[in-house]
């Protein structure tokens, strides 16, 4: 099992916790939501819970709880930016079918 990080997601990352002045990395999850039944889920972690799954991967460290691990098993994070707008993208091979505005997916 693992999640990786493009250099670029990893940079942005590491930016938005130096600025933020705290924080042990970044959370990945899935939550029930959308046409297509899962919408992924981003926040900076504090604290590790004991469920946690820590992966690491250029030097950022990548938290999931246990019931999002097996939705998001193999995914990697990449920042990208398209035209004026720009934000995280999940390259995630477990996704079966997305929604037409992209907010939802189903495994």
């Amino acid at each position: 099992m693992a999640i990786t990080l493009s250099e670029t997601a990893a940079e942005r990352v590491q930016r938005f916790l130096t600025n933020r002045g705290k924080g042990i990395g970044l959370r990945l999850g899935v939550k029930t939501s959308g046409c297509s039944g899962m919408a992924y889920v981003l926040e900076f972690v504090d604290e590790l819970d004991d469920a946690d799954t820590v992966f690491e991967d250029k030097g950022v460290k990548v938290i999931i709880d246990q019931k999002s691990l097996a939705y998001l098993d193999g995914t990697e994070l990449d920042f990208v930016k398209e035209g004026l707008n720009e934000g995280f993208k999940f390259n995630n091979p477990n996704v079966k079918d997305a929604c037409g505005c992209g907010e939802s997916f189903t495994v």
